[in-house]
C-alpha cells in the first residue's frame, strides 16, 4: 500500500535557551516547564504516529531520529537522522538538556506532521514532572507519551504475566506513571503522559503500537534509526496550500 501525504513541516516553539550556565538552572526551568504540561486526552484522529530516540555517536555529538508510521497499518511513512552537537553534561534528571537538540532537529526535517509521539524515555515519571517526553511535547505542541525501559523515579508492584497487565507507577501517593506487559514475559515498560494526553490513553496507545515486541513499532523502529540501521527515508508527498 502506497500512501500520497500532505506536505506539513514540524514546527515548535522554543520555550528556552540551551545555553545553560548550572544545574541549578536546568533544575529551574524543569519546575517552570512542569506547570504548562496538560494531562488532558486532547489526542484527535490519528493517522501519523511518530517514534523518537537518539544515540551517542562521539563525545559531543548525538543523532537524533524520528520514525514516522501509518496508523492502524504501521506502514513506513519518513525516516529522519540528524547528528548535532551536544554540549549539556550527562547528568541524571537532566538528559533533556542533552538529548533534546538532536531530537527537535530530526522533527525539523520531517515533511509530514505526526499527529501523536512516543518517545524512548520519561514524561511525568520524573521527580521534577519534566521528562523528556514532556519537554518534547511543549516544544512541539503536540500529544507525546514517554514509554521508557526503564524506572528513574517512584515504586510499583509486580506487573502481571499476560500482556496488557498494567499496574500503577507511584512517588508517594501520587501516580505518575503506569508500568505495562507489552508482551508476555517479557520485561514492563515505563508509561508517562507527556503532554496532551491521559494515563488512560497514554497506556492504550502503547498496547495499541506494539507489534509483538516489547516496545511500540515506532520506538522499535527509531531506536534502529538512531543507531544506524535503519536509514532516512521520504514519503510520497502533495503539496498543501493551506497548512
Amino acid at each position: 500500500m502506497t500512501n500520497t501525504y500532505i506536505i506539513k513541516p514540524v514546527d515548535y516553539r522554543e520555550l528556552h535557551s540551551f545555553r545553560i550556565d548550572s544545574e541549578a538552572e536546568a533544575k529551574e526551568i524543569q519546575h517552570r516547564l512542569a506547570g504548562m504540561v496538560s494531562c488532558q486526552d486532547e489526542v484527535g484522529p490519528v493517522e501519523l504516529v511518530a517514534g523518537v530516540d537518539i544515540s551517542p555517536i562521539s563525545p559531543g555529538k548525538g543523532r537524533g531520529a524520528v520514525v514516522v508510521l501509518h496508523y492502524p497499518s504501521m506502514e513506513l511513512v519518513e525516516v529522519t537522522v540528524v547528528e548535532t552537537e551536544v554540549v549539556f553534561p550527562y547528568i541524571p534528571g537532566l538528559l533533556a538538556f542533552r538529548e533534546l537538540q538532536p531530537v527537535l532537529a530530526a522533527c525539523r526535517s520531517l515533511s509530514v506532521t505526526p499527529h501523536l509521539f512516543f518517545v524512548d524515555g520519561q514524561g511525568l515519571a520524573h521527580p521534577r514532572r519534566m521528562g523528556l517526553a514532556s519537554h518534547l511535547g511543549l516544544f512541539l505542541n503536540r500529544p507525546t507519551i514517554g514509554c521508557a525501559k526503564s524506572r528513574l523515579t517512584g515504586y510499583h508492584a509486580a506487573a502481571g504475566n499476560p500482556m496488557g497487565s498494567t499496574t500503577p507507577l507511584k512517588d508517594c501517593d501520587e501516580v505518575i506513571g503506569s508500568v505495562v506487559r507489552t508482551r508476555e514475559s517479557s520485561a514492563v515498560v515505563y508509561v508517562s503522559i507527556g503532554h496532551k494526553v491521559d494515563l488512560p490513553a497514554a497506556v492504550r496507545w502503547v498496547l495499541a503500537g506494539c507489534r509483538g515486541y516489547r516496545q511500540p513499532e515506532p520506538l522499535r523502529l527509531a531506536h534502529l534509526a538512531a543507531s544506524g540501521r535503519l536509514s532516512p527515508h521520504k514519503p510520497t508527498l502533495k503539496f498543501a496550500n493551506h497548512l
